[in-house]
């Protein structure tokens, strides 16, 4: 069998078992609906799936609701996915997301620049910042060796509380947020001023080209691959170790930071006092997961997870807790990791025997 066909085989592979791991979830959550009501299996499916499909995809407006909650998760999803190629665990997306939603709003609402200066001011200030927030750490563990995921989770909380601050410092009058953004640092809702779908998802999509070409039709790609196959192997190639964390982890938080600053110019419009994590980027894990980090899986992957975050309102209009939808994502992201973690034995197995062979 040739690269080509082993290349597609591997992906059809990875298709099939983020699709099994959707169909298991829900069948896990009908089970559940069963156990918590009178119905029987069949009418408890029929209520579950209904519900899920109208309140998602069963309208115009929610299906155009549903694309708005996705927008973040692509960003998010590449976040994570930029990190995993290059086998690391990048916890703080959900930080860098944060920063650069703080920052979008505090550019977006300075007057007196034109939109053509003003958007993109908006824009690359939340990219850099989410990148310069992920370097960080990215930079503590090339040079010292440092968890990266115990530093980017302390990093999440670092960046809730500056926005705290900055947000009770900066407030509106009788508010808990921000003011409100310019009108020329808003992304345009193209649909109508009732939706709050806006061109960011555009740029979300070419986003999605933009990675994929990176990690496949580039060398700095390859390298950052390389270094996620393997470490020593990628060493022993010539590649700097030390240099490709902190790139990955640079790129991902900018993606990242992107991300919060097209939510806050496009849906919010300003920044608001957290209470707890707005939870984009931890939800983009299960966005990677699904799509086995692949760029283009990215965008059907957010699309479930946003329809599954959007549909769990409606699931109380037909007596289903909301909680039913947070558990078919657990138990997708749980059917995928012990994939992941079965591959793993089975691979420690391999070197055993012929180890001792």
């Amino acid at each position: 069998m040739n690269k080509s066909n082993t290349k597609y085989l591997k992906s059809f592979k990875g298709i099939g078992t983020s699709m099994l791991a959707i169909i298991v979830g829900l069948l896990v959550s009908v089970l559940f609906v069963v156990i918590s009501s009178d119905k029987g299996i069949i009418e408890s499916a029929s209520t579950l799936f209904e519900s899920l499909w109208k309140g998602s995809f069963g309208t115009s407006d929610n299906l155009i609701e549903t694309m708005v909650f996705a927008v973040p998760l692509i960003f998010t999803g590449l976040a994570h996915a930029i990190a995993f190629k290059t086998g690391l665990f990048n916890i703080g997306v959900e930080g860098q997301f944060i920063i650069g939603m703080l920052i979008a709003a505090v550019i977006g609402i300075i007057p007196g620049l034109p939109r053509i200066i003003h958007l993109p001011l908006v824009l690359i200030g939340g990219a850099l910042g989410g990148a310069i927030w992920a370097a960080i750490p990215g930079y503590l563990k090339a040079k010292t060796g440092t968890n990266e995921v115990v530093n980017t989770i302390m990093m999440n909380f670092i960046a809730m509380h500056i926005t705290n601050y900055v947000v009770n410092s900066t407030k509106a009058k009788g508010t808990e947020a921000t003011a409100l953004l310019t009108e020329s640092a808003s992304l345009t809702r193209f649909l109508g001023d009732q939706y709050r779908l806006t061109t960011g998802i555009f740029i979300a999509l070419i986003f999605v080209v933009i990675v994929y070409f990176l990690l496949w039709k580039t060398t700095i790609g390859y390298e950052l691959r390389a270094v996620g196959s393997n470490l020593f192997a990628a060493e022993y190639g010539g590649i700097n170790i030390k240099k490709n964390i902190v790139l990955a982890m640079a790129i991902s938080g900018l993606i990242a930071g992107l991300g919060g600053a097209i939510h806050i110019s496009g849906v919010q419009h300003q920044a608001f006092k957290l209470f707890g994590f707005p939870n984009f980027g931890f939800d983009g894990i299960a966005v990677a997961l699904v799509a086995k980090s692949n760029p283009f899986g990215v965008i059907f992957s957010a699309i479930l997870f946003g329809a599954l975050d959007l549909s769990s309102g409606t699931l109380m209009l037909y007596g289903i807790s909301k909680s039913v939808s947070y558990l078919i994502q657990g138990t997708v992201i749980l059917f995928i990791a012990a994939e992941n973690i079965y591959r793993f034995i089975g691979e420690r197995r391999k070197k055993e025997v012929v180890k001792n062979e």
